[in-house]
C-alpha cells in the first residue's frame, strides 16, 4: 500500500513524514513537493519523491499515480489561491483513484467565522463530493504561531493581543503531525471528522503558563484592533500580512477557536502535550545556544 504526503518539506509536513518513517518502510511512502531539490534528503533515505505543484494539475496526476492513501496538507496563501489549489489536488486524487484522503482542516471549519475558514469549508465539500472515504483533521492552532510573542517575552516585552477573552486550543505541530500520521496509516478512520485541540486557554492563561516556564511574570497588554494594527506595523510586518494577523485576533476574540474536544486522545491514545511542557520545548528551540 502506497501512502503519499503533500507539502512534505513544510514545517508540518516534514514532521508528519518523520513520524511516518518510524512505522513505515521508506518504500511505502511517497511525498509530493513543489521543489524536489528540497526533498533530496528524503530521496537519499529511499522515499519516493515526486514533483507536484497544486497550481499545475498535470503534475499532480503523475504525483498521485498509484497512491492508495493520501494526506493533503493545506497550502499557504490567500483564501482564493488556496481554494483553487486544493480543488486541483482533490480533483487529481479522484482521477488517480486514491482510496482515502486525510486533509488538514481548521477547528469547527464549517461553522467557523475564522478568517482562515473559507478554503477549508470549500475543500471539505470538494472531498465529500468525490465519494472517496476521508478524514478531516480539524487542527485548532499551532503553538508555534505564537513564537513571535514568546520571543518578545524572552526579551522582556509584554504579551500584546487584541483577542480579549477568546480561548484557543493550542498544541504543538508535532502533536498535529502525529495525529495526521496515525490517521493516514490507521484503520477505522473512514468518513471521520476530528477536532484536534489542546485544552482551551485565554491569552492571559497562556502568558501565565509561559511566565512559569521562564520564572518571571509576563504582563499582558490587551489592546483594540486599531492599536494592534499600529503595533504590528511598528514591528515591520509587511502591509499585506497586517489585516490577516489582526483578523485572526478578531476571530479568536469572537470564539472561533473555542472548540473543546478530546479527539487527540481518540487518535493518539493520549492528550496533546501539556502546555507547560510544550512551551518549554519552544523556549529551548528559540533560545540562543
Amino acid at each position: 500500500m502506497k501512502m503519499l504526503v503533500t507539502g512534505a518539506t513544510g514545517k508540518l509536513g516534514s514532521k508528519v513524514v518523520e513520524t511516518l518513517l518510524k512505522t513505515l518502510s521508506a518504500e511505502q511512502l511517497a511525498v509530493s513537493v513543489r521543489n524536489s531539490e528540497k526533498a533530496e534528503g528524503l530521496r537519499a533515505r529511499g522515499v519516493d519523491v515526486r514533483q507536484g505543484d497544486f497550481d499545475r494539475p498535470e503534475t499532480l496526476d503523475t504525483a498521485f499515480a498509484g497512491v492508495d492513501r493520501l494526506l493533503i496538507i493545506s497550502a499557504d496563501g490567500d483564501n482564493e489561491t488556496r481554494i483553487r489549489q486544493h480543488a486541483n489536488a482533490v480533483e487529481a486524487a479522484e482521477r488517480a483513484g486514491v482510496k482515502f484522503i486525510a486533509y488538514t482542516s481548521l477547528a469547527n471549519s464549517t461553522e467557523s467565522t475564522n478568517l482562515m475558514a473559507p478554503p477549508h469549508v470549500a475543500t471539505e465539500a470538494a472531498i465529500i463530493k468525490t465519494d472517496i472515504p476521508y478524514s478531516f483533521l480539524r487542527n485548532n492552532w499551532y503553538l508555534e504561531n505564537e513564537i513571535g510573542s514568546i520571543q518578545g517575552a524572552l526579551e522582556g516585552a509584554p504579551w500584546v493581543t487584541s483577542a480579549g477573552a477568546g480561548k484557543v486550543g493550542w498544541a504543538l505541530q508535532q502533536d498535529y503531525a502525529e495525529a495526521a500520521a496515525s490517521v493516514l496509516i490507521g484503520n477505522g478512520h473512514e468518513n471521520t471528522v476530528y477536532e484536534l485541540s489542546g485544552p482551551l486557554l485565554t491569552q492571559e492563561e497562556l502568558a501565565s503558563a509561559l511566565g512559569k516556564v521562564l520564572g518571571k511574570e509576563i504582563p499582558v497588554q490587551q489592546v483594540n484592533d486599531e492599536t494592534y494594527t499600529e503595533i504590528m506595523k511598528g514591528l515591520g510586518l509587511p502591509d499585506f500580512v497586517i489585516p490577516i494577523v489582526v483578523g485572526i485576533q478578531e476571530s479568536i476574540r469572537n470564539g472561533s477557536l473555542e472548540v473543546e474536544s478530546n479527539d487527540f486522545e481518540k487518535v493518539l491514545g493520549r492528550p496533546a502535550t501539556p502546555i507547560s511542557e510544550a512551551l518549554k520545548q519552544i523556549v529551548t528551540e528559540i533560545s540562543p545556544k
